[in-house]
């Protein structure tokens, strides 16, 4: 073969190639299959591959007339469709040197869920009611869509996965809280509904953002700095954002849910700036700032004191981003369990906040009661909460309340509900100056508002 090739005359290759090139078929990225869900009234992108100069012919159903779009010299295409209101099913035919014809498309609400292993945790690991919850799960409106996990050093066009109609087959090993926010929005909202799941165990923040992100901050690119090689994937800045997010940034969503904050505990301390610079640089690839809610990790028994404690208090934090919302979970724990069983609530107090904030359905109350601000009235700190009404002690009073004076040696304290306030003080203190609450990794406190949503825990440091 090799002698042969000597032989034949180079132009002869060339033209060889370039029949060989001009022959190739459009194709679409991963994202675009059978069974998807496309976003309702706006503006979605496809995007794709074809020959430079080809002409591809976009018509779904839906549409009065096709939409033309030449493949580019770098052999690429992109073009913007409208989307009607919800329905469906529909056809899409994408026609350049060969066709393909997307079928059984319905038109929704898209949401992508990230995250490391409680979010990636599925029916059949062990959740609550986890059998009766599979034998149940035939939704044909609920469409799911598994991102393989894969890692690269650079952004990818490609990852491997597809939609799926939510059968108990395929919902078996999809996200639980996925599965559980697709199907109380398609309740609540009579539409479709898409879930893209994306996500790892045991992978940190920083693996999940642009490298740009973290290494051009200098506080951020040293948190991440402090991460330690594990076995089970990845901890490098972009490593994971490359491979199983960036192939999907063109794809319109209505929303993201995120579930992490575990493998950020050697460096909580930078949680808050760490998930801030997530969100910012994902909506900055999207081209638009969606809604992002965040699950609070729940209470554990980590080996370092407090380690779990301070990613809670900074997930916390994290939400002067705008746009954003916060679902704890400290009274859903196993503190000697990292993957919390009750699946079920942890994803009905992250649609509360979709359905409210997003979806404008004017519920009572979305979040537990959040710290606002301490004031000192001789020697007692009174401590004020957004999310307040109602405000009440589930047990016989409150637990896990602590206060310090200039010295910053904190002491347990009598607290006592007043009104929206809780009233903070130690004999031990006679002038307050900070208080903190729920200031253990293990720590369950008993604060709620009146939606029986517990408060998360603080330091007014």
């Amino acid at each position: 073969m090799e002698t042969f090739i000597k032989r034949v005359p180079i132009t002869i290759v060339v033209l060889f190639i370039f029949l060989q090139f001009s022959k190739a078929n459009i194709s679409l990225p991963e994202i675009f299959s059978d069974n998807m869900v496309l976003q309702q009234k706006s503006d979605v992108i496809f995007w794709g591959w074809a020959r430079p100069g080809e002409k591809v012919v976009i018509k779904a159903d839906w549409m009065n007339e096709e939409i033309t779009v030449l493949g580019s010299v770098q052999g690429t295409w992109k073009i913007t469709m409208k989307t009607p209101a919800a329905g469906g099913p529909f056809n899409i035919h994408i026609k350049g040197q060969n066709e393909i014809v997307l079928k059984n498309v319905l038109i929704g609400e898209v949401w992508l869920c990230s995250g490391q292993s409680n979010m990636e945790m599925s029916a059949q690991w062990g959740i609550d009611n986890g059998e009766e919850e599979i034998k149940n799960a035939n939704y044909p409106e609920i469409r799911l869509f598994i991102v393989n996990t894969s890692t690269s050093l650079y952004p990818q066009d490609h990852f491997s996965g597809n939609w799926s109609v939510c059968t108990p087959e395929v919902m078996k090993n999809f996200s639980a809280i996925g599965y559980f926010f697709a199907r109380k929005l398609n309740k609540e909202l009579g539409v479709p509904i898409g879930i893209i799941n994306s996500s790892w165990g045991g992978t940190p923040a920083e693996s999940w953002m642009p490298e740009d992100a973290t290494q051009k901050d200098d506080f951020l690119r040293e948190a991440a700095a402090k991460q330690k090689t594990v076995p089970w994937g990845p901890v490098e800045p972009a490593r994971i954002y490359n491979a199983m997010i960036s192939p999907m940034i063109q794809f319109h969503i209505a929303g993201a849910l995120w579930y992490q904050g575990e493998a950020n505990t050697i460096n909580g301390y930078a949680y808050k700036e760490m998930l801030s610079a997530l969100i910012g640089s994902w909506r900055s690839k999207w081209g638009y700032d969606f809604p992002f809610y965040f699950a609070q990790i729940a209470p554990y028994k980590y080996g370092n004191p407090f380690e779990g404690v301070i990613v809670r208090d900074a997930q916390r934090k994290a939400l002067v981003v705008p746009n954003t919302g916060m679902a704890v979970l400290s009274d859903l724990c196993d503190t000697l369990n990292i993957h919390p069983k009750d699946k079920q609530d942890a994803a009905m107090r992250l649609t509360y906040l979709a359905l409210n904030r997003y979806y404008k359905k004017g519920l009572p109350e979305d979040s537990g009661p959040l710290y606002k601000d301490i004031t000192i009235d001789k020697n007692k700190a009174i401590i004020s909460f957004d999310h307040s009404e109602g405000l009440h002690v589930m047990g016989d009073k409150l637990t896990y309340f602590e206060i310090a004076g200039a010295d910053k040696i904190y002491f347990h304290a009598d607290a006592k509900i007043k009104g929206q306030q809780v009233i903070v003080q130690s004999k031990n203190v006679k002038i307050p100056v900070s208080v903190r609450f729920a200031w253990r990794n293990t720590a369950v406190p008993n604060l709620y508002n009146g939606a029986n949503l517990p408060a998360s825990c603080f330091i007014t440091e």
